[in-house]
């Protein structure tokens, strides 16, 4: 079975816009990176052409060049030759006034079961803008399963370093 018909390994696609499901570990970090419409948009572009993952070194391969619904694409974690790969499918894109990104969930293949958000947020009231990535996860390989509590530091020190590759600005 080919990634592209591979089904996603969870059930509840598309939590992540809403109510994240129990029996998941989730997460969410949500920082402001400055202010005004402009890095805003800034840093939706950056986002949306998988600037997050390219920033920390993670990406591999996408099928698009922006991410659009049904995107497949591949990080990898690893150093030199030792390595895991971790196939993703873009499950929807947020185009909101204020509110811009996307999710991936976990195909066969990826350590890990569940789904990450990666948005920008603009709040009208203040002009400020945050960056945000939000996740529900569970092991997904016995590897995975038996890090426990460091994989969940693992998970917090990647959103940092994924939010420090967003644009700053006034």
């Amino acid at each position: 079975m080919s990634a592209e018909s591979a089904p996603f390994t969870y059930p509840e696609v598309g939590a992540t816009r809403a109510t994240f499901p129990a029996d998941y570990h989730r997460f969410e970090l949500r920082r402001p990176i400055g202010h005004g419409r402009a890095l805003f948009d800034r840093a939706a572009i950056h986002i949306l052409g998988f600037g997050i993952q390219k920033g920390t070194g993670v990406f591999q391969r996408a099928d698009t060049e922006t991410a659009v619904a049904g995107t497949e694409l591949t990080v990898r974690i690893g150093v030199g030759p030792v390595g895991i790969v971790a196939p993703c499918r873009v499950v929807y894109v947020l185009d909101e006034p204020d509110r811009r990104g996307f999710a991936y969930g976990t195909l066969p293949g990826h350590p890990e079961i569940g789904e990450e958000l990666f948005a920008v947020e603009y709040d009208p009231a203040d002009d400020t803008v945050y960056g945000l990535i939000t996740a529900f996860s569970r092991p997904g390989a016995w590897y995975v399963a038996l890090g426990g509590p460091v994989v969940r530091l693992i998970q917090r020190w990647f959103a940092h370093r994924y939010l420090k590759t967003l644009p700053t600005g006034h």
